[in-house]
């Protein structure tokens, strides 16, 4: 009987044991998404395996400064790290590579507009974005993000809800540019107000 006990309770503590080592690795290891605002304060570190992405990228571009795919991708993990100058910058090598690239635009324009403040220049990306491509909608979702909540600009804010739900009426965020538009056409600017 008490051979039976112990190898109940070296089950139970094995079970439990491997319920905590469960939770912890999955906690631990999970892998970060892209952030779309400030990482919160006391925000854990990166990923370990993107920090090693980071270092191979960096070794690859130095021995290859014209490889534009890996300039891309060391952008996208330095913006994965909330690394925005480093960001920009390697998003700065894969444009003078090839300029016309309305994604990396659009992710460069969204370091520069949510991490560096440069609002006008965030919205230069965004219009060339959608200059260059007519049907990058997120490029033009980003213009009116940046005209409604960086610079308050209601007025053009409006127009690009306006213009963001002809084009793309029936894409996820059209019922966020509807939020947006409603709100905007409920609070009209008061005249000689801020």
């Amino acid at each position: 009987m008490e051979k039976k006990n112990e190898t109940l309770l070296i089950i139970a503590v094995t079970l439990v044991a491997g319920i905590l080592i469960g939770v912890l690795g999955a906690h631990l290891f999970s892998a970060p998404g892209r952030p779309v605002t400030r990482a919160p304060q006391g925000a854990p570190p990166a990923d370990v395996n993107l920090l090693q992405k980071i270092q191979m990228l960096e070794g690859v571009v130095k021995g290859d400064p014209a490889n534009r795919n890996a300039w891309v991708q060391l952008g996208h993990a330095y913006y994965d790290t909330d690394q925005p100058v480093k960001s920009v910058q390697a998003y700065d090598k894969a444009l003078a590579l090839d300029p016309n690239d309305p994604d990396v635009l659009t992710d460069q324009g969204v370091m520069l507009l949510e991490k560096l403040q440069q609002f006008e220049a965030a919205l230069e990306n965004f219009k060339k974005a959608q200059k260059l491509n007519p049907q990058h909608a997120q490029s033009l979702f980003n213009q009116g993000i940046a005209y409604q909540f960086f610079l308050k600009d209601l007025p053009k804010a409006q127009k690009v809800w306006e213009e963001y739900l002809v084009k793309f009426p029936n894409l996820p965020n059209a019922q966020n540019a509807r939020s947006n538009l409603e709100f905007i056409k409920s609070h009209p600017p008061i005249p000689g107000g801020n």
